[in-house]
């Protein structure tokens, strides 16, 4: 296996020389980074504590180089002496772990291949026992088609989990479709999630619900007497999106109930809303859900499947805070509703008390500048596990009093130690006024020990994908080797423009309608503060951005000829397009306020191949070539434009079998050697010769 797995090695034994508190004693800093420095970062998630908290495991991601992708295996802790054991050592990567309710294994999914190709070895996902204490993975499942989803029971002797089956579509065309089974066809073949239990004593499985729905995520409350699941009629053309329900099925009564909506389509802001992360209270009848939109502020809710005359509670947020991802959870012994929300770049954890009536108060868990990911409680929720990225450090686990209204962290492991020779990029938090008098700011990132004095320095803006998003106020190497820059002389602004998230609804929705104009205003006033400020040299500037950070290269290059050279990575191009292929169209929708038909002007002024006369910019476009979310439609566009009409110099990089990302080592590897070259030619003056 690569390098990595060395180096975590190597952490366990720091992290109990060291006796890791809330800093790590950091050796003394001599190496400067460098792109190959990207491929020995660890990264951690699916952070998981044990219901007696003697225990913590979580997922850790490394490049293997032999392997060409990133590769996540299980990781153990005992809390108390802090001594660490890898539990996985396969070729593909682990998911989903779980403990079991009292504490002596953990399930989780991998998928493992034999010459047989049968199940459990054929393959597919299935779900896998590892004992405490053992490293010997047992099979559990051993599903022709695999496993999307499991969930332990409560008392830990039964296993839920949902498998894969082909539905076809029973409409007058069927017999048509079946005959010429040659082409594909737009619709007509579904694959639909039937959920099973199993049981863990004599392994006997019986069959739950079988509904032909394509479920997405699904949640069993703790006396088995209710399952909620978020589901869709199907899984083609659009994802998720505006179609989605929730549906509690009644395991006595064998009665299903789609839950009532209208309060999070026909009543907000969007019908385009993605429902996401479902958590029972441990009453076993309430039910907390979430649902997100693009553009707009997501949201949290709790309702009584049970009782159709409970109202149904909106939790909101205080503060300019904006909900985070789908892991909300119940504080166990409490009425707590747990959750993390994006504030000033900071990701923290909130928690919000919920009663019949309503919301209650709701404290921030942790204070300070975290930037928190994975969590979870012990089963009496008195203790928190989670993942915090740092200025000086990448993610890495800490342990805290979850009930206390001071709570303070204490860190247990260094997964990177490495990292503490480095020389780190300072980074600080930078404000400007954009033109319309709105307060916007940024992260900076610097060369260390940097001064004014020096003069100004060479700048790259580095811009967010979502758009509803933000850059964290954190050590972000892994975003595409952003630390290299700096350790070259660059400074490196990351705008979070409107329509990023953290900074208060209005902030959010001031995007809506305004897409190509009112956020390329806020990040050209960035630039020009620093340039003021005497920071950056406005005469060496680059851009860059991947998806949304994509489209916003593009909106800056056809609007001002200032940037010397640009990135443009999986960026829009026309909007007309994206919202023809992509898989997310309620995303456009949203943003220009309509469909093509009801509103051309704004999609019209809203893609860059609109203003695409005006690109003077060397730019550099990256793509995948099975990117389902900004398909190659669009980098090819503007590739034609510049290349064979405009004279500009260009250079399209499609990535062969990747999508909206780049999963393989040699992929990364080449976007941060391409950005690296580009930028130091056009902007830096080097001749290709003279370029490393």
């Amino acid at each position: 296996m690569g390098r990595g797995y060395q180096l975590t090695a190597l952490a366990a034994i720091c992290a109990g020389a060291m006796g890791l508190s809330s800093g790590v004693l950091a050796a003394e800093r001599t190496h400067q980074i460098t792109t190959d420095d990207f491929f020995t970062i660890g990264n951690m998630g699916n952070v998981q504590l044990s219901p007696d908290g003697k225990h913590a495991l979580w997922l850790e991601s490394r490049w293997d180089k032999e392997l060409d992708k990133a590769q996540k295996d299980l990781w153990l802790i005992d809390t108390k002496s802090r001594k660490t054991n890898r539990l996985t050592f396969t070729n593909e990567s682990e998911s989903s772990p779980q403990w079991s309710p009292d504490g002596s294994a953990i399930y989780y999914l991998v998928k493992q291949s034999r010459e047989d190709n049968k199940a459990p070895y054929n393959g597919k996902a299935q779900v896998f026992r590892i004992n405490l204490g053992s490293t010997e993975a047992v099979p559990v499942t051993k599903e022709a088609e695999g496993v999307k989803q499991f969930q332990l029971s409560q008392d830990g002797k039964s296993l839920y989990f949902l498998t894969n089956k082909t539905t076809t579509d029973k409409d007058i065309w069927a017999k048509v479709r079946a005959k010429h089974g040659a082409p594909k066809y737009g619709h007509g073949k579904v694959t639909t999630n039937p959920l099973y239990k199993l049981d863990l004593d004599h392994y006997q499985q019986s069959l739950v619900l079988d509904d032909d729905k394509v479920v997405w995520n699904f949640s069993v409350n703790q006396d088995a007497s209710q399952i909620a699941r978020i589901t869709t009629q199907d899984n083609e053309l659009v994802n998720l999106e505006g179609w989605s329900n929730i549906e509690v099925f009644n395991t006595q009564s064998q009665q299903n109930k789609v839950l009532e909506d209208s309060a999070w389509r026909e009543q907000a802001p969007s019908p385009y809303g993605w429902l996401l992360g479902l958590a029972w209270h441990e009453d076993n009848q309430r039910l907390a859900f979430r649902i997100d939109f693009d553009g707009h502020p997501g949201k949290l809710f709790v309702v009584k499947p049970k009782d159709d005359k409970a109202k149904l509670i909106q939790v909101k947020t205080e503060g300019d805070v904006t909900f985070n991802s789908s892991d909300i959870h119940w504080r166990p012994g409490s009425d707590e509703l747990c959750y993390r929300g994006y504030d000033h770049a900071r990701v923290k954890l909130f928690c919000s008390e919920i009663d019949n009536q309503g919301q209650g108060d709701t404290r921030t868990v942790l204070a300070g500048d975290l930037v928190m990911g994975s969590y979870s409680f012990t089963h009496n929720g008195k203790k928190l596990a989670f993942s915090h990225n740092g200025l000086d450090h990448f993610s890495d686990l800490f342990i805290a009093d979850a009930a206390s209204k001071k709570a303070k962290y204490k860190r247990l492991t260094n997964i990177n130690p490495q990292v503490d020779s480095w020389i780190l990029p300072e980074i600080s938090i930078v404000k400007w006024t954009a033109p319309d008098g709105s307060q916007v700011e940024g992260i900076l990132d610097l060369p260390a020990g940097y001064k004014k004095s020096d003069g100004p320095l060479p700048l790259i803006v580095q811009i967010h994908g979502g758009p509803t998003s933000a850059t964290p106020y954190a050590l972000q190497h892994r975003s595409y080797g952003r630390s290299t820059f700096t350790a070259n002389g660059w400074a490196l602004l990351s705008p979070n423009y409107r329509g990023s998230t953290g900074y208060g609804d209005k902030f959010l929705t001031d995007l809506v309608g305004q897409e190509h104009e009112i956020e390329v205003a806020d990040i050209m006033a960035g630039v020009d503060h620093l340039i003021k400020q005497g920071i950056a040299d406005g005469d060496k500037m680059a851009v860059m951005g991947w998806s949304n950070g994509g489209y916003l290269t593009n909106a800056l290059i056809s609007t001002t000829n200032r940037f010397k050279a640009a990135s443009s990575g999986a960026g829009v191009f026309d909007q007309r397009l994206q919202w023809m292929l992509e898989d997310t169209p309620g995303h456009v929708i949203n943003f220009m306020q309509g469909l093509p038909w009801e509103k051309p002007e704004a999609y019209t002024h809203g893609s860059s191949l609109t203003h695409a006369d005006k690109i003077k910019t060397p730019t550099l476009i990256h793509i995948g070539e099975n990117d389902q979310r900004v398909p190659l439609g669009h980098a090819q566009g503007l590739y034609r434009a510049l290349k064979h009409y405009l004279n500009v110099p260009v250079e399209l990089v499609v990535y062969p079998g990747e999508g909206h990302g780049l999963s393989k080592y040699q992929h990364r590897q080449a976007k941060m050697d391409w950005d690296k070259l580009w930028f130091e030619h056009y902007v830096l003056g080097k001749q290709m010769d003279e370029a490393k």
